[in-house]
């Protein structure tokens, strides 16, 4: 997998922020931004791990609310945040949520090159399914052909934040909302001037691995569920087909009063991630 060559010295990669573009290995340049985890009293370990942050549709890495997450991890460990393929100031068009794998492959493995031991992936919806995707097939059971060879691109922890279970839902008013923007010419129109999101005309073929179908080979890799139980997106059924796939190695919380997404999380819940995350990513 290509990635970027502009690496910091090992004695001061943990203390330097720095933003590169990151070649995927289909070759799309995307947008990467690393900061430093805060020093924190008591939060053993954190300086070992690193958060790579995978934000929700027509979100990017200079959104507001993807960096008020960023900051919100950075007191548990470093955060690395980008920007999807047609996101922002990255390159290419999105195909919401299939080749997107590929970004967050290049984000981790430019992650573990700062040194960090542990890696945890944390997707919000649409990053949400990617983030369950992306740990079945780099480091999982390796069933998915040569991605599962990719060790520096593996993940130790998966969360997974208010993600579908399944593709092509239109359950509710938003996502019916959400498939006219993705499938419409005017759609796409609004999507890329209204929203700064370029969205690739394609559609996906094949079909990509689910998430439900993907959840079961991210074994022994731990994996939290996060989704609150008013989310207009994707109703509970979402998250209880996610943990029920999971099985042991995946623990379910379902938030009372939550909505949807990277919005909905309030601090308390990021740091209670956050702590999660530092204690079963190894």
């Amino acid at each position: 997998m290509a990635r970027s060559t502009r690496r910091p010295h090992a004695e001061t990669s943990r203390r330097a922020p720095a933003r590169t573009f990151l070649r995927t290995a289909d070759g799309v340049l995307v947008d990467a931004v690393y900061t430093p985890g805060a020093a924190v009293p008591g939060a053993a370990g954190a300086r070992d791990a690193v958060f790579v942050v995978a934000h929700g549709f027509t979100g990017d890495a200079d959104r507001p609310h993807v960096r008020r997450i960023a900051t919100a991890f950075a007191r548990h460990g470093a955060v690395v945040t980008f920007s999807f393929r047609g996101h922002g100031a990255s390159g290419g068009r999105s195909t919401v949520g299939d080749r997107e794998v590929y970004d967050l492959a290049a984000a981790v493995a430019w992650a573990r090159g700062f040194g960090h031991d542990r890696v945890v992936t944390v997707g919000f919806s649409m990053g949400g399914s990617v983030v369950l995707r992306h740990a079945a097939l780099y480091g999982g059971d390796g069933r998915d052909g040569d991605a599962g060879a990719d060790a520096a691109a593996r993940t130790d922890a998966v969360v997974s934040v208010s993600a579908p279970a399944r593709w092509y839902y239109r359950g509710t008013a938003p996502m019916r909302r959400l498939h006219w923007l993705v499938t419409r010419p005017a759609g796409r129109a609004v999507g890329r001037y209204g929203f700064r999101t370029r969205i690739h005309h394609r559609d996906w073929d094949p079909v990509p691995l689910s998430p439900v179908e993907a959840v079961p080979r991210i074994a022994p890799v731990p994996l939290l569920v996060v989704h609150g139980d008013r989310d207009g997106y994707f109703p509970v059924d979402h998250p209880r087909m996610l943990a029920e796939a999971a099985g042991d190695h995946g623990e379910l919380w379902l938030e009372p009063g939550m909505g949807h997404a990277e919005h909905a999380c309030g601090e308390e819940l990021l740091h209670r991630i956050g702590d999660w995350a530092v204690a079963r990513a190894g």
